[in-house]
């Protein structure tokens, strides 16, 4: 079997020309030279891209206008635009030109969303933003939402969990996959339905906003642990299979790049290996937050020590 580096594919990922369909077409040999002109256009990620990005400036405003000893920390607004700039990536770049062409394109194009822009998303704290921004009257329906029984059994930690799993072996593993590469309307639900997935699954593990279940940081820390082997055998299996999962690639005729089988193998190294440096990142982030917040209770505790013993001397 040829070997073929993953900076190799990846490199082909982001050289890829947008004459390629990502449903279909053939596809030419990637040039250099299309790299920076080669974006593609889809007028629904576009709109929603800008909605969600002028809808947060716009509550970052009125936050900051309404309460400017207190504005909305600038870090975390930049971690939401970073969010959406990912999203950009993932579906404007030659990522998406080519992601119907090369399975492993299309692999970075999901951990892009469910690795990268979610966890980036909620760190910019949008609820908590919006709590803020909002009238009273919308304050009171949007907690009536967040305290609702839906919301509740939605984001409960473990069916949010097996949620992020079941998405992610539930695609891979049956024909909705391919079906997806050939029709553009459940492509657009499958890229909404493993973003979805990966919002509820990171809410409960970050801990920006409030929610209906407040872990503590322990517990965080092992519900991202957990995730790390289901994700990592989700991607060993990809890699260890000996025939092509999805039909699309096969016929989809190409006379550069990796086998289609080689592709798939790389797909879920890329899986394997993106997906247990995402979690580890993540539990670092969990520890670093649990060393802030047992600091802080430190000096609240001291500082009360120091005023009952003020009090007593006094």
């Amino acid at each position: 079997m040829r070997r073929l580096s993953i900076p190799a594919v990846l490199g082909w990922a982001f050289l890829a020309p947008s004459v390629a369909s990502a449903h279909g077409v053939d596809a030419p040999r990637p040039a250099f030279a299309s790299v920076l002109a080669e974006w593609s256009f889809d007028p629904v990620a576009v709109l929603g891209l800008l909605v969600a990005g002028g809808m947060y400036l716009w509550a970052v405003r009125r936050v900051d206008t309404a309460h400017p000893t207190n504005r909305h920390p600038r870090w975390r607004t930049w971690l939401f635009l970073g969010g959406l700039a990912a999203i950009g990536v993932a579906l404007l770049s030659p990522i998406e030109a080519y992601e119907g062409v090369l399975f492993s394109v299309h692999m970075v194009q999901h951990m892009l969303l469910q690795l990268v822009a979610a966890p980036l998303l909620l760190a910019g704290a949008p609820i908590t933003l919006t709590l803020r921004a909002a009238s009273p009257a919308w304050r009171r329906r949007i907690l009536a939402v967040l305290h609702s029984r839906a919301v509740r059994a939605i984001s409960f930690p473990v069916v949010a969990w097996v949620f992020f799993a079941a998405t992610n072996w539930g695609w891979h593993f049956s024909t909705l996959y391919n079906e997806a590469l050939e029709n553009q309307a459940l492509h657009y639900l499958q890229h909404a339905h493993f973003l979805l997935a990966a919002l509820l699954f990171w809410w409960p593990a970050l801990g920006a906003d409030p929610s209906p279940w407040r872990l503590p940081h322990p517990v965080r820390l092992f519900y991202l642990f957990l995730a790390m082997p289901q994700q990592s055998f989700l991607g060993v299996s990809l890699l260890g299979t000996s025939s092509v999962l999805y039909p699309h690639y096969v016929t989809n005729v190409r006379d550069w790049g990796p086998s289609p089988l080689e592709d798939q193998h790389i797909g879920g190294m890329i899986m394997w290996v993106v997906g247990d440096v995402a979690f580890l990142a993540g539990m670092a982030l969990v520890v670093i937050l649990w060393m802030r917040h047992e600091e802080r209770r430190t000096a609240r505790l001291d500082a009360r020590l120091a005023a009952q013993r003020a009090t007593r001397e006094g």
